[in-house]
C-alpha cells in the first residue's frame, strides 16, 4: 500500500506543477511573432507568374530601415552582413526601389512595407494601361484604340503587382509591432558614421513559400497528379459567384433564348484587388459602383410593379474582374473579366435564362464616387456604333440618361473626343457581338482615382467621414455627403433604365433613390459590415462573416465570398417581398401550391431586434436573385492554356509567418557549432570508454557462499 500511495503522490505532484509551473520555450526566448502581417502571393496564368515568394525554409536577413532611396547603397553593396530585410515606409514602395532591390536580390532576403493610417498624394501598382491586352481592343478590333494608343486611363500606375519577386514582401500595419521592430534596429542594426554595427544583430525571418510554380498549365498539371491516398494540390482557379437579378423572375431551369424577350442589363463588378494578398476595400474602383446600383434597383421596385416596363431589367454583379495584364512582350494573351465572361460563355451556350440575342442594350456603372467637376461621362464604344442600328439605340441611351439629371446638380455628358471604352465589363460582351452599351463614370480620360486598384482606395478615398462624437449605430444612419451624391447617381440611373426598358414616362419623376438605404451600404462595405442593418438582412446561419471592418473584395479561390453573399442578401431585401412563410416553409416552398423554388429563391433572414425585446422578428424573403458561377470557362473545358478565357489562378501554401530576432555573428555561430561538435565527440569517447571498461569500472567484490564463520 506504500508503494501505491507514492505512486499517487507522484502523479499528483506532477500535475501540479504542470497546471502551477509556466515556462517559456526556447522558441519563445529566441523569436518575437508578428501577428499583424500580410503577404504578396503568388499568382499564375497561361504564360507566365507574379507576385512574390520565400525559400521553402523561411528567409531570414539582417534588419534595415530604408530612409532615402540613397540609403539603399548600405542593403544592395556597402553593407557587411547581407543578405537584409529592408523595412521601408509606403511612400518609398515605389517601382524604381522595389526594381533595384529585384536586380540585387541575392543581398535582399525580403521586404516589410509599412502601410501608414494615412494616404499619400497618390499610389496605383497597376499597370498606365488597365487590360491593355484583354479588353475588345485588338489588331482586329479598332487598332487604333488598342494599348491606349488615345487614352491612357492610369496615368499613376507603376505595374508593380504585375512583376515577379523572387524574395518575400509583406505589408505592416503602422502600430506597436512595427516600432518594436524600429526600435530593435536602433539599438543594434544602425550604423554609427558609417562604421558597420557590431553583433547581435536585429533580423526579420518571413515565410511565404508558394507551392505553384511557371504557370496555370504547368501547375493545373501538377494538380492532376496523384501519388498519395490525399493528393496535394499547388493551385486554385480565381472565382466566385455572380449575383444577379431581375424585375420579372425567369424559371432557371429554363434556359436559353426567350422569344419576344428583350433585356436590358444593368452591371457592376464586385471585386478589386491591391499588391498584398486580400487588402483591399476598392472604394472608388468598385464599391461606388455597386452600391449605386443596388439603390437603383431599390428604386425601381414600387415603379416595376406599378407600371411595369415592357422590357425586364437584369442587374448583374460581377466578381473576378479585377484586371490581370499581360506584358506587351508576351505573344499568347489570356483574356480575363471571369465573371463577365463566364457569364457571356453560359448566355452563348445556352446556360443562361437568356441569351445574347435576348439582351438589348446594356448600362455599366463605372467608378463614379470622385468628381472632378459637375459631370459624369457617358463612355461608349465608337467601333460598335459605326453600325447604324447599334448607333441609333446608343443616342437613345444618351438621352435617356441625359434627360434623366432633372433636378438633380449634375450633368451627363460624353467626351469631346474619339476614344475607347474604359476598362469595363461591357468589353467582354462587345467581343461576343456588336451590344449597344454605355459605361457611367466619373472620369472623361485618365482616372480620377489617384489609388486604383491599391490598398489605399478605402472610405478616405471617398472623403467618407462621420463626426466624432458619433456612436457606431450613429454613424451608420448618419447620411454624408458621399451618400447623398451616390443617392442622385443612382436616381439618375434608376429613371434611365426604367426609360430603356419602355417605362410609362409619367412615373419617371416618382422614381428616387433613398439616401438612407446608400448611407447605410457605404457604412457597412467601408468601416464595418457587422452593424445592425446588415445584422437584419442577412441569414443566422451567415452572421459570422459580419466583422467590425469592411470585408475583403479580393477575388481569390475561395467560393461565394462575403462581398458575394452581403450583395446577394442586400438585393434579395431591396428588390423582393418579405413574405408570411414559416422557416420550414421558406427551406421548402414548392410544398407550397403559390410559391415556386424555379422562379424565386427564398432567403430567411434575421430581422429587427424590436424595441423592449431580445428576440429577432426573422422572416422569409422571396426575390427574382440568383447566384452563377465567376469561374472561367477554360478550367471548365481544360484549356489551361486559353487564348480565349481567363487563365489566372493562385498559388497554395502552407502557411504565411514572419518573426524579428537576435543574430549572432557568423564567427561565434561557427564557434558555437565547433564546440558542440568537441562536446559531442567527447561525449561519445568517455561512454565508449566507459562502456569498455564497465566491467571494471563498475565490478564488486562478493564473498564466496560458502565461507562460515
Amino acid at each position: 500500500m506504500g508503494l501505491e500511495s507514492s505512486k499517487w503522490a507522484i502523479i499528483f505532484l506532477v500535475c501540479w506543477l504542470y497546471k502551477n509551473v509556466s515556462c517559456n520555450s526556447v522558441e519563445q526566448k529566441i523569436y518575437v511573432e508578428l501577428n499583424n502581417t500580410v503577404p504578396c502571393v503568388r499568382l499564375l496564368n497561361a504564360t507566365h507568374q507574379i507576385g512574390c515568394q520565400s525559400s521553402i525554409s523561411g528567409d531570414t536577413g539582417v534588419i534595415h530601415v530604408l530612409e532615402s532611396e540613397a540609403d539603399l547603397e548600405w542593403p544592395l553593396s556597402k553593407g557587411p552582413n547581407p543578405p537584409y530585410m529592408v523595412l521601408l515606409e509606403s511612400s518609398l514602395f515605389t517601382r524604381s526601389i522595389m526594381m533595384k532591390m529585384k536586380n540585387e536580390s541575392n543581398r535582399v532576403a525580403g521586404v516589410a512595407v509599412v502601410v501608414p493610417n494615412t494616404s499619400p498624394p497618390e499610389f496605383s501598382p497597376h499597370t498606365t494601361c488597365p487590360n491593355e491586352n484583354t479588353g475588345v481592343y485588338s489588331d482586329n478590333y479598332g487598332p487604333n484604340l488598342a494599348h491606349c494608343n488615345t487614352t491612357v486611363w492610369n496615368p499613376l500606375g507603376n505595374g508593380l503587382s504585375y512583376e515577379e519577386f523572387d524574395f518575400p514582401v509583406f505589408s505592416l500595419k503602422e502600430d506597436n509591432e512595427t516600432e518594436f521592430i524600429k526600435q530593435c534596429y536602433l539599438d543594434h542594426n544602425r550604423a554609427v558614421n558609417g562604421s558597420a554595427p557590431q553583433y547581435p544583430l536585429c533580423a526579420m525571418q518571413l515565410f511565404s513559400h508558394m507551392h505553384a510554380v511557371t504557370n496555370t498549365p504547368t501547375c493545373m498539371r501538377r494538380n492532376d497528379i496523384n501519388f498519395s491516398i490525399n493528393p496535394e494540390m499547388v493551385c486554385d482557379p480565381l472565382g466566385d459567384y455572380n449575383v444577379w437579378g431581375s424585375i420579372r423572375p425567369y424559371n432557371d431551369t429554363v434556359l436559353g433564348h426567350k422569344e419576344n424577350e428583350s433585356v436590358v442589363i444593368a452591371a457592376a463588378r464586385l471585386d478589386s484587388r491591391a499588391f498584398f494578398w486580400e487588402v483591399s476595400t476598392g472604394a472608388e474602383g468598385s464599391i461606388s459602383g455597386f452600391v449605386t446600383l443596388l439603390a437603383a434597383a431599390q428604386a425601381l421596385r414600387e415603379v416595376t410593379h406599378k407600371a411595369p416596363p415592357t422590357r425586364n431589367i437584369l442587374f448583374a454583379f460581377f466578381q473576378g474582374v479585377s484586371s490581370f495584364c499581360l506584358p506587351k512582350q508576351v505573344s499568347l494573351e489570356t483574356f480575363d473579366y471571369i465573371g463577365s465572361s463566364r457569364m457571356v460563355y453560359d448566355m452563348e451556350n445556352g446556360k443562361f435564362v437568356i441569351d445574347l440575342d435576348n439582351v438589348h442594350s446594356i448600362l455599366e456603372i463605372g467608378q463614379v464616387a470622385v468628381h472632378s467637376g459637375t459631370n459624369l461621362f457617358l463612355h461608349s464604344d465608337p467601333v460598335s456604333r459605326s453600325n447604324d442600328t447599334v448607333n441609333d439605340e446608343v443616342e437613345n441611351f444618351v438621352k435617356n440618361l441625359q434627360s434623366s439629371t432633372a433636378g438633380l446638380s449634375f450633368l451627363l455628358v460624353e467626351p469631346n473626343v474619339s476614344q475607347p471604352l474604359p476598362p469595363s465589363s461591357l468589353q467582354r460582351f462587345l467581343r461576343a457581338q456588336p451590344i449597344p452599351g454605355i459605361v457611367l463614370a466619373d472620369h472623361e480620360s485618365a482616372f480620377n482615382n489617384r489609388y486604383y486598384e491599391s490598398f489605399y482606395d478605402n472610405a478616405a478615398n471617398l472623403n467618407l467621414t462621420y463626426p466624432s462624437d458619433l456612436s457606431p449605430e450613429e454613424q451608420l444612419e448618419f447620411v454624408t455627403e458621399t451618400a447623398k451624391s451616390l443617392t442622385d447617381v443612382a436616381t439618375v440611373v434608376a429613371r434611365a433604365l426604367y426609360k430603356q426598358a419602355g417605362g410609362d414616362d409619367s412615373q419617371v419623376n416618382t422614381i428616387k433613390a433613398d439616401p438612407k438605404i446608400v448611407t447605410q451600404m457605404l457604412y457597412g462595405f467601408l468601416v464595418s459590415s457587422n452593424n445592425s442593418w446588415f445584422q437584419a438582412v442577412m441569414a443566422p446561419e451567415l452572421k459570422n462573416i459580419l466583422k467590425p471592418s469592411p470585408p475583403e473584395y479580393y477575388v481569390g479561390v475561395v467560393m461565394s465570398s462575403t462581398p458575394t453573399r452581403l450583395v446577394q442578401y442586400l438585393l434579395a431585401n431591396l428588390t423582393g417581398a418579405a413574405t408570411n412563410l414559416t422557416q420550414s416553409q421558406c427551406q421548402k416552398p414548392d410544398e407550397l401550391p403559390n410559391e415556386s423554388r424555379q422562379m424565386y429563391s427564398y432567403l430567411w433572414v434575421q430581422g429587427i431586434v424590436p424595441p423592449n425585446s431580445t428576440q429577432r422578428d426573422s422572416f422569409c424573403v422571396r426575390a427574382s436573385v440568383r447566384l452563377t458561377k465567376a469561374v472561367s470557362p477554360a478550367f471548365e473545358l481544360g484549356e489551361y492554356a486559353s487564348k480565349d478565357y481567363s487563365t489566372w489562378t493562385e498559388s497554395r501554401w502552407k502557411f504565411i509567418k514572419a518573426r524579428i530576432f537576435l543574430v549572432a555573428s557568423r564567427d561565434l555561430e561557427m564557434l558555437t557549432l565547433g564546440v558542440g561538435v568537441a562536446v559531442l565527440f567527447t561525449s561519445l569517447l568517455v561512454t565508449y570508454f566507459i562502456s569498455t571498461k564497465a566491467d571494471v569500472l563498475f565490478s564488486s567484490t562478493r564473498e564466496p557462499a560458502s565461507a562460515a564463520y
